[in-house]
Formats: structure tokens, C-alpha cells, sequence
């Protein structure tokens, strides 16, 4: 089970309510994604599972040991009082394919039947939704009756990057716990822990890529990010004025096979001219800020409307000479 690296006061708070008798009903976990609400949300379900089982132990923190049959179950898919509600693949058959675009109606209306019941294994039942901004309406107003009527012994986990697109009612009905974005040691013992490949170099790239999030930098793991990262740092420099370094990075990531980096690339860009604009004052600034809207809507619309790789990159690139002048 991935260690909890961070945001020690959400830990705390939480162990807290554990502790001492006060564990709501539901809860919303907030804050940046890939900071860690998820893997903390699973730890702790894990972790208050395995105590209702044996409420004679006394734990501290939120590792289960190897071989509990708590912690053996749960990661077999088959605990009979956890259930986890997440997008689902669009296609069945292909798990590692694109998932859809909602956690439905109909994914929620499955609880019900585990509602009916009693817990099985002890007195109390855990259900995680990761991230509940995925809810589609009807199935957000489901959830929120199991919110307002909770079944006895269930708690609720809800992970969210985007608190304020949930419905009120929902927010209403939970308390709120907070994670923030890590600090750049937090981040890089994550990724030695996950990467234990990694080398320091391309550690500390994915630091500087990760924004404090653990789980952005993992996704830039194995790309060579500080190449991308470099190549987008001369252009800004020089302008490019004879568009040969545009030219050069556009046929590299305009491969089909280099479509990974191409997303990459897609997603630094607005993350440089956003860090960029925060040393600018004045024109500067507000061209910062334009080069930054530019960047961040041909990145939506690059992968939306399937457009050419090479040209978007050509004329991204170009948004970011304009930070040269």
C-alpha cells in the first residue's frame, strides 16, 4: 500500500475524529489534484475497516499491516463493506482505454442493495468516491440521499479537486478536509517512492514540473519532461526568430509515437507562461497573461478536436516566442 506522504494536519485531523468517537458521516476531501486525497482516502478506509474488526487494538496512524485480512480483502477487490465509485472505462473489454465522461445514476443506484443490509464484517461500511466532481446530476442527487439519510454505519469519502461545481446540499451534509499542495521534498520522496528508477535528474524535473502534486509529476514519469521543459524555456528566451527551434520540436512531437510527449508538451506550456507572468508587471504582464489564454484554449482544443499534432505544436511553440519580447 503507497505510504501518505503530506499534508500531516489532514492526517491528524482525521485521526483525531477517529480517535475520539466524532467521525461524521461523510466527508469531503479537497484540495489540488494529485496531491494525494485518494491514496489518503483509501488508507484511511482501509484503516477504519480493519479497526472495526478488532476495535480492541489501538492504532496509531493509518498503515494496516501485510497479511490483515482487512487490508487482504480490500485489495483483492472483494471486501464485502467497501465499495468505490469511480469512472468506468467506455469499454468494458479495454479497461486501460479512454473511462467515460461521469460517474452515472446508474453506478450510484448500486449502493442500495449494500444499504439494505447490515455491514458484514462489523458494524460499519465505507464507500469512496473518487472524485465526486465526476457525479453526473441525477446521480449527484442520489448520493445526496444516502447523505441526508445515511444508512447506519456507513461512511462516506468523497474526493474532490473542484468543491464549488458539487451541489451545496452535498457540501452541506459533509465535513470538509483540506489537503494542500506539497513542498518540493515532499514531492520528490513520492516520487522516489513510486519511481525507484528515477534518477536525480529526472526526479528533480518532475518536481519542478509537479506544481506540489505528486500525481501530476507521475504522469510525466518516463518522457523525458526536462527536454520538453528546456525546449520551451530557449524558445521563450530567444523568440525563435527564424522558427527553427519551433520547426525541430514540432516534427519530434509530431509523431504518432511520441503522442504521449505531445500531451505533456500540451500541458506545460499554459504551467510555463504562468509561472512566467508571475515575475511581470505592467505590459509584460498583461501579454503574459494573453500568451497564457492563447496556450491554455489551443491545449483544450488540440486534444478535444483531434487537431493536427505537428501544426498545434508549431503554433504553440509561437505563443510562447512572444514571451521574448
Amino acid at each position: 500500500m503507497t505510504s501518505i506522504i503530506g499534508n500531516t494536519a489532514a492526517q491528524a485531523a482525521f485521526e483525531a475524529a477517529m480517535r475520539g468517537g466524532s467521525l461524521h458521516h461523510a466527508w469531503l476531501l479537497t484540495g489540488p489534484q494529485g496531491v494525494g486525497k485518494a491514496t489518503f482516502a483509501r488508507a484511511a478506509a482501509m484503516r477504519m475497516l480493519a479497526d472495526a474488526v478488532a476495535p480492541e487494538r489501538i492504532s496509531i496512524g493509518f498503515d494496516v499491516p501485510e497479511g490483515d485480512r482487512t487490508r487482504s480483502l480490500i485489495e483483492a477487490g472483494s471486501h464485502p463493506d467497501y465499495r468505490v465509485l469511480a469512472r468506468l472505462p467506455k469499454d468494458a473489454e479495454k479497461p486501460d482505454q479512454d473511462l467515460a465522461r461521469s460517474i452515472t445514476i446508474a453506478q450510484v443506484r448500486t449502493l442500495q442493495p449494500l444499504f439494505a443490509t447490515t455491514p458484514s464484517m462489523s458494524p460499519r461500511r465505507v464507500v469512496l468516491i473518487d472524485a465526486a466532481d465526476d457525479l453526473e446530476r441525477n446521480g449527484a442527487n442520489a448520493l445526496l440521499k444516502n447523505l441526508e439519510e445515511p444508512p447506519a454505519g456507513t461512511i462516506f469519502l468523497l474526493v474532490s479537486h473542484a468543491p464549488g461545481r458539487l451541489l451545496p446540499t452535498i457540501r452541506s451534509r459533509c465535513r470538509l478536509l483540506r489537503f494542500e499542495a506539497l513542498g518540493n521534498d515532499e514531492v520528490a520522496s513520492a516520487i522516489r517512492t513510486l519511481q525507484p528508477d528515477a534518477d536525480e535528474q529526472e526526479v528533480a524535473a518532475l518536481v519542478r514540473a509537479s506544481d506540489g502534486a505528486p500525481g501530476r509529476a507521475l504522469r510525466y514519469a518516463g518522457l523525458d519532461i526536462a527536454a520538453i521543459d528546456a525546449a520551451i524555456a530557449a524558445i521563450a528566451s530567444d523568440g525563435d526568430r527564424d522558427n527553427g527551434r519551433r520547426l525541430k520540436l514540432a516534427k519530434a512531437l509530431g509523431l504518432k509515437t511520441a503522442q504521449p510527449r505531445y500531451e505533456a508538451f500540451l500541458d506545460r506550456v499554459p504551467a510555463f507562461i504562468a509561472d512566467a507572468a508571475r515575475s511581470r508587471s505592467g505590459p509584460a504582464l498583461r501579454s503574459a497573461l494573453d500568451a497564457h489564454a492563447a496556450a491554455r484554449d489551443l491545449a483544450g482544443a488540440a486534444i478535444g478536436l483531434s487537431l493536427d499534432a505537428q501544426a498545434t505544436v508549431f503554433e504553440m511553440a509561437g505563443i510562447v516566442a512572444t514571451l521574448r519580447h
